[in-house]
């Protein structure tokens, strides 16, 4: 099927519905552009757009009613393929009651080409060498429904990343929104994205359209806010362990972990076992933790990262270079998460560059 041009994503919400889709995307929330589930397009955030750069976040009013005018917000598509917490099993007067991983059927409207690229990631660690079987099943049930970024924040650098800002793999649909007139070009990277297609009113996409939306993603890659560069740096970045640079920026770390739970690909986790009150139910759960917590870096019994410079320098050294190693990629797709919700603004990109 080719891409087509509707003028409203109701009737794709709708049609997302009404097959068992519970559908999540961007809206306006805690002062942010947060995703949650919508049941019409009047809650998606027209005419919102944000300002992004180091430690710094903030909503701001366009003069049109675009509904993705902004770039990528705090949430990633990791909480729906990795949740937060999640129980693992239940034991209940000494008999152990197994738990069945959630999976609901979830169509994210609105993601960008860089979390793409992030479940990518994830899946070469969950689906690799050990597949997570709860993985799978969330993975499974998730329809990803792209959005061809043109408005790229102050702190991407997708560009860098060869992750975006267009998206060219791994979605159902991808759309591309147009001005002068308001349109939605979408076109079908899956079968069942195309049969979705097929219950929206549309007409066929012209070479106006086409052009339109391919000057959309090649103006957003002229306007990163950030870039890297990138040759070498699986040998450079580990051969740089003794920089001066990493005793600086340990002084601004906070190792607050914000960098690592927004980040779509970290996939950091710990265990936890907690008992009711009355002592007949205890239950073990899974839930997020991070390289940058000292408990994290313990081998028995004791830290072997230490200290806020060893951890930052693990964490920046493993997601630019070592990942290559484990993964074939790079751990980082340039969302410039890490960059924007750092308390203090430590900047990977600068790092970066000074290290180098």
């Amino acid at each position: 099927m080719d891409a087509l041009v509707t003028p409203s994503l109701e009737p794709l919400i709708e049609a997302l519905r009404s097959v068992g889709y519970t559908v999540v995307g961007p809206t306006v929330k805690d002062g942010a552009v947060r995703m949650a589930e919508i049941w019409s397009a009047e809650e998606l955030p027209a005419g919102v757009g944000d300002a992004q750069e180091p430690g710094g976040y903030r909503l701001t009013e366009r003069d049109d009613d675009m509904v993705f005018g902004f770039a990528a917000g705090p949430d990633s598509a990791k909480r729906y393929t990795q949740p937060p917490r999640q129980t693992l099993f239940r034991m209940r007067d000494q008999e152990i009651e197994e738990v069945e991983p959630e999976a609901p059927r979830v169509a994210l409207l609105g993601v960008r080409a860089c979390d793409l690229a992030a479940i990518a990631v994830q899946d070469r660690v969950f689906l690799g060498r050990h597949p997570d079987s709860a993985y799978r099943r969330r993975r499974e049930a998730l329809f990803l429904v792209a959005v061809n970024c043109a408005v790229p924040g102050g702190t991407c650098f997708c560009a860098s990343m060869g992750t975006g800002p267009k998206a060219t793999a791994g979605f159902d649909l991808a759309i591309t929104e147009l001005a002068a007139p308001h349109r939605f070009l979408i076109e079908p990277g899956s079968e069942r994205g195309a049969q979705i297609l097929t219950a929206i009113p549309h007409r066929a996409a012209e070479e106006d359209d086409l052009a339109a939306a391919q000057e959309v993603s090649r103006t957003a890659a002229t306007r990163m806010g950030r870039q890297v560069d990138t040759t070498g740096i699986q040998d450079w970045l580990p051969a740089a362990h003794d920089h001066p640079r990493w005793t600086d920026v340990a002084s601004r770390c906070l190792s607050c972990t914000n960098c690592t739970m927004a980040c779509p690909t970290c996939f950091c986790s710990t265990v936890e076992d907690i008992t009711d009150l009355s002592g007949d139910v205890a239950e073990r759960s899974e839930r997020w933790d991070s390289c940058f917590t000292l408990d994290f870096t313990e081998l028995g019994g004791t830290p072997v990262r230490g200290s806020a410079l060893a951890r930052y320098r693990q964490w920046l050294t493993h997601k630019f270079a070592t990942w290559y190693d484990q993964f074939g990629v790079s751990g980082c797709v340039g969302c410039g998460r890490c960059i924007t919700w750092c308390p203090t603004g430590i900047d990977v990109t600068e790092e970066l560059s000074c290290i180098r």
